[in-house]
């Protein structure tokens, strides 16, 4: 992969989010939902901590990732600019790298804004800041699971709102499965715990970083973005 195509795709994919208004709302609403959770809980809880932020998280990401993914390729099929790409000097795999990287950097930076939180509330307080920096490291691989089942569904389809609702569907699916284990048989109920992202995610709040938990976010994102790879290539 040419150093030099990737880089020219990832700044124009780049300058597509930093200049959407869509993508600006999808961080103000991102933004207000956090925050009004956060405070509206924080004094009620009375300690300074960020336990009930990133208890939240893993669920409020499972809605927002796939508005800001649904665009990626759904958006080239429609208009056709997806057969332009192809026809210039650069690689399925530059394609897909700088999708993928542009709205990842996308949600670091919508994520980058909620530190205000944690800075706001230290001065009321002991504030501990390892779990504070662990639950952020579990947002970053979060996000990056999410981004790919984001990216892996847009390129499925040429309908946002297809895209859109297949990409909440399965974020909801990894969010959800490790709660409803105990209707199923031990040693059932054992592997699909495992296959929870909130499973995963929990030892991060905790500021307990797991070489697993790392492991797994990181290996599925890889599944996402290797079958978004099969996808483009048989569409093209």
């Amino acid at each position: 992969m040419s150093f030099t195509s990737f880089w020219s795709m990832l700044k124009r994919e780049l300058k597509t989010y930093f200049v959407s208004p869509i993508a600006y709302i999808v961080t103000v609403i991102f933004l207000i939902v956090t925050g009004w959770f956060f405070f509206s809980t924080f004094f009620l809880a009375g300690r300074v901590d960020l336990r009930d932020f990133f208890s939240l998280l893993p669920i409020v990401l499972v809605f927002f990732i796939p508005a800001i993914t649904m665009r990626l390729y759904s958006e080239e099929y429609t208009i056709g600019s997806i057969e332009i790409i192809s026809t210039l000097p650069v690689t399925r795999l530059s394609i897909l790298a700088s999708k993928y990287l542009a709205a990842l950097i996308f949600v670091v930076a919508m994520l980058a804004l909620t530190l205000a939180y944690p800075i706001s509330i230290s001065g009321l307080g002991a504030l501990d800041w390892g779990p504070v920096a662990g639950g952020y490291l579990g947002a970053l691989l979060l996000a990056a699971l999410y981004t790919s089942v984001g990216v892996f569904t847009s390129s499925l389809t040429k309908n946002q709102i297809v895209a859109f609702i297949g990409a909440t569907a399965i974020c909801f699916f990894f969010y959800i499965i490790d709660k409803i284990v105990f209707l199923l048989p031990t040693f059932l109920a054992d592997l699909l715990e495992f296959l929870g992202a909130d499973y995963h995610f929990g030892n991060f709040e905790k500021g307990i970083i797991d070489l697993r938990d790392v492991v797994y976010f990181l290996s599925l994102a890889t599944v996402a973005l290797f079958g978004t790879y099969i996808v483009t290539r048989e569409r093209q």
